[in-house]
């Protein structure tokens, strides 16, 4: 800590995240406030809001005076319409990359691999054994290269695949050939896998279309750990439904998923209800982050990943 420090007000909308913010900083004086409830004050300096509920209560900040609220999420669509006003919101990048790269890597490895076909026989005790796909020697198109994507990228490199990446800029970013948007059409063409992390919103909606969806050769599987809107939920149907492409979707659209929704039954479908970021390693990174934005806030630094902010 630098000279200068100055008192702090923190609230967080768990005992298990203030536990985990121990010991903090003298000066910085720590309430628990899950937004659901009236604000325990009319000055709060940091808010960090809740994990999963944060869309449906922050017009609880309405009436607090605070310089910074704290999303739990990397991804923060729709949250500009329903920040009040005067307020500064920093998404949660750092947190959710690796558990979110992990998942993506198992649904792939799981989809190739036939994993579900086997899960499925053993409660019948059937041997079933079979030729599948393997992940080594496909060509992996990326469909995002922010942290996430690079996160699944480092994680599919020892599995010897060729990496395509596609963002909304072409760029070289540390020895990766990063390719525009207006390329994707021509790069589905040869793709294999596609792994998509791109964050949700009109500029990413529907994204994956019919037309990118026929582009894919027969055969292809579609991993979506982004934003269940990225892909048009009724063209992917009809396209698994013909047998031409298969999916492992951590997230859907609608979502959750309804429970008669043709994606559940149909052959080819691996579905996770959205839990890229749902493992242990989010608690410490969380509490990681939320004490670096004390410590630079009580220091009167800037916070960090300042994604909005209306003042």
């Amino acid at each position: 800590m630098t000279s200068g420090i100055r008192p702090l007000s923190v609230s967080v909308p768990s005992d298990e995240l203030a536990g985990d913010l121990q010991p903090l900083p003298e000066g910085v004086e720590l309430m628990v406030w899950s937004m659901t409830e009236p604000a325990p004050r009319d000055r709060i300096d940091l808010v960090v809001a809740p994990y999963m509920s944060m869309h449906h209560v922050l017009s609880a900040l309405n009436g607090v005076t605070t310089e910074l609220v704290q999303g739990q999420s990397i991804g923060y669509e729709g949250v500009e319409d329903l920040l009040p006003d005067g307020y500064v919101f920093a998404n949660a990048s750092s947190v959710h990359e690796t558990s979110t790269a992990e998942l993506a890597l198992a649904l792939t490895l799981a989809a190739q691999r036939h994993i579900p076909e086997f899960v499925r026989a053993q409660p019948e005790g059937r041997w079933a054994p079979e030729t599948t796909a393997s992940l080594a020697d496909r060509r992996v198109l990326l469909l995002g290269y922010g942290g996430v994507g690079k996160a699944i990228a480092a994680r599919l490199a020892p599995f010897e695949v060729e990496i395509v990446a596609v963002a909304r800029t072409a760029r070289d970013e540390d020895g990766v050939r990063v390719h525009a948007m207006d390329q994707l059409p021509e790069l589905l063409a040869t793709a294999d896998i596609l792994i998509a992390s791109l964050p949700g919103g009109d500029a990413t909606r529907h994204l994956v279309d019919d037309a990118a969806l026929s582009a894919l050769p027969v055969g292809a599987l579609v991993v979506n750990v982004g934003r269940g809107p990225l892909i048009d939920t009724e063209a992917l149907v009809a396209h698994v439904g013909r047998g031409r492409i298969r999916a492992a979707l951590d997230v859907t659209d609608p979502e959750p998923l309804p429970q008669d929704h043709p994606l559940w039954t149909l052959p080819g479908v691996l579905i996770a209800p959205h839990v890229g970021g749902a493992s242990s390693a989010m608690r410490p990174r969380i509490a990681r982050l939320v004490k670096r934005q004390i410590e630079r806030m009580a220091a009167g630094e800037e916070p960090l990943n300042v994604v909005i902010d209306k003042r």
